[in-house]
């Protein structure tokens, strides 16, 4: 029987793809035999990640872009159009937090820096949504595809510090959703979207605030792992499944839904 969910083929967009989760986002991707498109403004890190690929027997190209800027984003676009002929699935990786847009217990809460808050939001919404539009757009005149969003458990959870993140990730719900009708309305099952949503994982921008740099957990690590029912944070290459599935055939009569990946944070009451 033909294997449902088979990527071989297929070329996939990855935004983000240089980051933490982006790098078992691509690897997950080409393992199961899809070309990636690995976007990222770190050209060092792109390029190492296309040869990571490559040595191991599959395809990749590297795509240098910020998610904000949509012409370096037309600009990836007609590259891989150009050498492939077409986009076959997105993956919507890059977001997270930024500094500014943390409040720490003891700031003052009617001095919020709106600046910072706004920088979060933009780089999680505009983030997504703008890739979406111009690799969508592609898809479409491929034949179609699938979209995957990445969401956060601070959507249902109220999260202390992280309030232009979370607002940012609630409002990428609203996009899946909403976005998910409307392609359909439009293209029927050719093009599908649906997001992950990831619990905890160590990655660059949230190592600082889970851990005291040294590789023990801080007081908030540890609240978050004393209220997760596995008792640990995932490792990257737990996202792999979800997203190949959504990615696949096996997955399409499924679009504007979500899968969740948090050993359990979401669910559990802490009694």
């Amino acid at each position: 029987m033909e294997n449902m969910f088979s990527l071989k083929g297929k070329v996939i967009i990855v935004t983000g793809g240089t980051g933490v989760l982006g790098h078992a986002f691509v690897n997950a991707l080409s393992g199961a035999g899809a070309i990636v498109g690995v976007l990222g403004r770190n050209e060092a890190k792109a390029n190492e990640r296309v040869k990571e690929i490559t040595d191991a027997g599959g395809e990749a190209i590297a795509l240098l872009a910020d998610v904000q800027d949509e012409q370096q984003l037309i600009e990836c676009r007609n590259k891989v159009i150009e050498k492939y002929g077409r986009i076959d699935g997105l993956v919507n990786g890059a977001g997270g937090n930024v500094p500014e847009g943390i409040l720490q217990p003891g700031d003052d809460i009617f001095s919020i820096r709106a600046d910072g808050m706004k920088k979060a939001l933009d780089i999680n919404v505009w983030g997504s949504v703008i890739p979406t539009l111009i690799f969508g757009k592609a898809m479409a005149e491929s034949g179609g595809g699938s979209i995957v969003n990445i969401s956060s458990v601070s959507v249902d959870r109220t999260l202390t510090k992280v309030m232009g993140y979370s607002m940012g990730k609630a409002a990428i719900e609203m996009f899946n959703k909403w976005f998910a009708v409307e392609l359909a309305n439009r293209y029927g099952d050719r093009i599908r979207m649906n997001a992950i949503v990831p619990g905890f994982f160590l990655t660059e921008q949230n190592r600082l605030l889970l851990t005291d740099g040294k590789g023990n957990l801080s007081e908030r690590g540890n609240l978050i792992i004393g209220h997760t029912p596995f008792k640990k944070f995932g490792e990257p290459k737990d996202l792999g499944g979800a997203l190949i599935y959504l990615m696949s055939d096996a997955a399409s009569f499924i679009t504007g839904t979500t899968i969740t990946v948090d050993g359990g944070f979401t669910v559990f009451s802490g009694v």
